[in-house]
């Protein structure tokens, strides 16, 4: 695979203006103080062709910057950075030929145009040739079962077709990265699963570079192999998003259905319960200080169990514990 994008000491910082006092001594420019806020440090990234890469952090970690920056929409303050190839605040035009982008709280298409006459608006934008941007287009109308729909003006759409629209439209020109800011926010867990897909197949179908920011958990655990985990401007944790468990929390969830309810239902040493409702149990287990297989073992000896399963600790959880701990 070839290096697509790359990131070397990347720095950002704003200068923000703070007033206080009554309205008439903050309209006075003496009472303004200028503080100097930095979004990125020293952020160094490679991304691989065809990856699937999660960019997270809490808020203020500087995510929705890096992407901002990869895209040409912000100069950084220092560092380098190079996109397919090009410097992504020099080369913004040219980039975005290269590029799609959605980003889940500001739309690219026009609310009160139909998505068809916005796709036809963006075809002339990217200069399709005619008969491609055709088939390109009524294949993403299929694949994402926008036809009942595409005419419809997009402001009477529910923001999960919208959301389709929106990935639909930042495929038009068949873009080789594509970077989603918050693509899933506000949708129900029905429309969510149906972008996730669509942005999978995309991936797996074309070699889609997938490039996502995400408070989601659903977003990076359905998407993304890999994880960076930025926080205070810098990277924290750069690997696999199926090692984070392993290398943060070392926990396990049981989920129980007894044959018979237990009303005082006695935790296995090494365990804790999370939740019980009449028969259904649900336990976590430390696997530092217990295995697994002693506490099924010891719940099956004194117990009757008509189903179990054994989970990993949810990836939100394990997020958590790394924001707290302000990395790894």
């Amino acid at each position: 695979m070839s290096t697509i994008i790359s990131v070397q000491s990347l720095h950002k910082s704003f200068i923000r203006t703070r007033t206080s006092g009554s309205l008439l001594q903050r309209m006075n420019p003496m009472s303004r103080v200028e503080e100097r806020h930095v979004a990125l440090r020293a952020l160094d990234l490679e991304v691989q062709a065809g990856e699937t890469l999660a960019l997270i952090g809490p808020n203020g970690a500087g995510k929705s910057t890096t992407i901002k920056i990869l895209t040409g929409i912000l100069f950084p303050t220092s560092g380098d950075a190079r996109v397919l190839g090009l410097v992504p605040w020099k080369d913004r035009v040219a980039l975005a030929y290269e590029i799609g982008s959605v980003f889940g709280q500001k739309s690219q298409l026009w609310l009160h145009l139909p998505a068809l006459d916005a796709f036809e608006l963006l075809s002339r934008i990217y200069e399709l040739d005619r008969e491609k941007f055709r088939r390109r287009r009524d294949l993403l109308i299929e694949l994402f079962e926008l036809g009942e729909f595409a005419d419809v003006p997009v402001r009477k759409l529910s923001l999960g077709q919208r959301m389709r629209c929106e990935v639909a439209a930042s495929l038009l020109h068949e873009p080789r990265i594509l970077f989603l800011d918050e693509p899933t926010i506000g949708l129900d867990p029905v429309a969510k699963a149906s972008i996730r897909d669509l942005i999978r197949r995309a991936n797996v179908e074309t070699g889609l570079t997938v490039f996502l920011t995400s408070h989601d958990a659903g977003d990076i655990e359905s998407l993304c192999r890999r994880t960076v985990i930025v926080n205070r401007g810098e990277a924290v944790y750069d690997g696999s998003t199926s090692a984070l468990r392993q290398k943060v929390l070392a926990k396990k969830e049981i989920d129980l259905k007894l044959v018979r309810a237990v009303e005082n239902f006695v935790a296995p040493e090494g365990s804790s319960i999370v939740k019980q409702k009449g028969s259904g149990i649900k336990l976590s287990v430390d696997t530092q200080k217990t295995g697994i297989d002693r506490v099924v073992g010891e719940i099956l000896r004194v117990h009757e169990v008509e189903d179990i399963a054994i989970q990993p600790a949810p990836l939100e959880d394990v997020i958590a514990e790394i924001y707290r701990r302000g990395g790894l």
